[in-house]
């Protein structure tokens, strides 16, 4: 029997979700937890069919939150795309990562699902950490990212 495609329905007739749309979901529920004024974004990490974890966007553990002290971004006129270093949260790829390594969890040869295509300093932690494969919902202009990923040989997967 030849192997099921990640993104293709686990039998014929069967009605669940296909792995994509299963990990593309779970994404979105776990950018229900961010607390970014901006934009809410969700990231999990996967390899041979398995979560290996998840993260959100936020500001890090015991600093408060953009929700409680309002968005610098925005204070500072600070438009989309530019000035990354200027926000108090750590993007939901980085975090996904960083938690990885906290846990002590491989990711290498590892998939990426993400609500937003990552930004150029996501993307370069993400080909450093072995990350093949990066599934996204919505675009993010940023077109050093798409250029890294492509010489890096990280392959960016567009699901609707």
């Amino acid at each position: 029997m030849p192997p099921v495609s990640p993104d293709s329905a686990s039998a014929a007739g069967d009605d669940r979700p296909s792995w994509n749309a299963y990990f593309m979901a779970i994404t979105d529920l776990v950018s229900s937890r961010s607390t970014c004024l901006r934009r809410k974004v969700g990231a999990v990490l996967v390899k041979d069919k398995r979560i290996l974890c998840s993260g959100y966007n936020g500001a890090p553990s015991q600093v408060p939150h953009c929700s409680e002290t309002g968005c610098l971004r925005k204070q500072r006129k600070v438009p989309s795309g530019e000035k990354h270093e200027l926000c108090r949260g750590v993007h939901a790829e980085q975090n996904v990562i960083i938690q990885a390594a906290y846990h002590g969890i491989s990711v290498a040869g590892a998939d990426l699902y993400c609500t937003t295509r990552p930004c150029s300093i996501c993307a370069k932690m993400i080909i450093n950490a072995g990350i093949k494969r990066v599934f996204f919902k919505t675009g993010y202009e940023d077109p050093l990212s798409l250029e890294m990923f492509a010489q890096a040989g990280v392959e960016l997967i567009r699901l609707d």
